[in-house]
């Protein structure tokens, strides 16, 4: 009996959750604590959860990486701004999200998150779409970093075409803007949103190039 996208992208995030801890607490040799938690019935939103925090090792000076699977009754207008038409109906929500802060300042700070949408309107279909990225924010920027950073970033947008790699490289960079200081955010990296370009197996594999990235892209530097 094959699995369920549902069941295939869970399994993987988790997955990946202990890839990325394992990776950092290998460069730091501080192992997180981890707190397994589940919504209260009642609450609007039920599921559960994996949150997995270290703090004040030798390399980092906090980082978290989480995990989270969770449904709902009615999909939030703020989740269907491309899709307005699945508003109000059943959704799961899953991925998994971290922020890294080092101790030492010329070691850069970094993000990432890779999610899962699947929607149940009545009568239809269900309709799915990922959402994620990474980004990297240095106190003092040194150039083999950055050139590291977004050659691995191109590496694994490649064999999804040879767009991809520019357009989600621009998607972030917008995405990190600040217009009050005419600057972006950091040195930018992927984003991308409402992504069903392709077919399942296909986003599927992209989310795992993603998420194999940042560990191939942050742990070097």
């Amino acid at each position: 009996m094959s699995l369920s996208p549902v069941d295939l992208v869970s399994g993987y995030l988790q997955g990946l959750q202990n890839r990325i801890t394992s990776a950092i607490t290998a460069v730091d040799g501080t192992p997180f604590l981890e707190d397994v938690w589940r919504k209260a019935p009642g609450e609007p939103l039920q599921g559960q959860g994996i949150t997995r925090i270290l703090e004040g090792g030798p390399v980092f000076e906090r980082a978290g990486c989480g995990f989270s699977h969770v449904s709902g009754a009615k999909l939030p207008p703020s989740a269907t701004q491309h899709r307005p038409g699945l508003a109000g109906a059943p959704f799961e929500a899953m991925g998994v999200s971290l922020v890294i802060h080092p101790r030492n300042p010329y070691v850069p700070t970094s993000h990432a998150n890779v999610r899962f949408f699947i929607a149940y309107p009545e009568g239809k279909a269900p309709v799915w779409w990922f959402g994620g990225g990474f980004d990297l924010t240095p106190f003092y920027p040194f150039d083999e970093d950055i050139v590291h950073w977004h050659q691995t970033a191109q590496k694994l947008c490649a064999p999804f075409g040879a767009e991809v790699y520019a357009e989600y490289k621009k998607w972030c960079d917008d995405y990190f803007y600040l217009p009050h200081r005419g600057e972006t955010r950091g040195v930018g990296g992927l984003f991308f949103d409402d992504l069903n370009r392709w077919d399942f197996a296909t986003c599927l594999r992209f989310i795992e190039a993603v998420g194999a990235g940042f560990i191939a892209a942050y742990a070097p530097i």
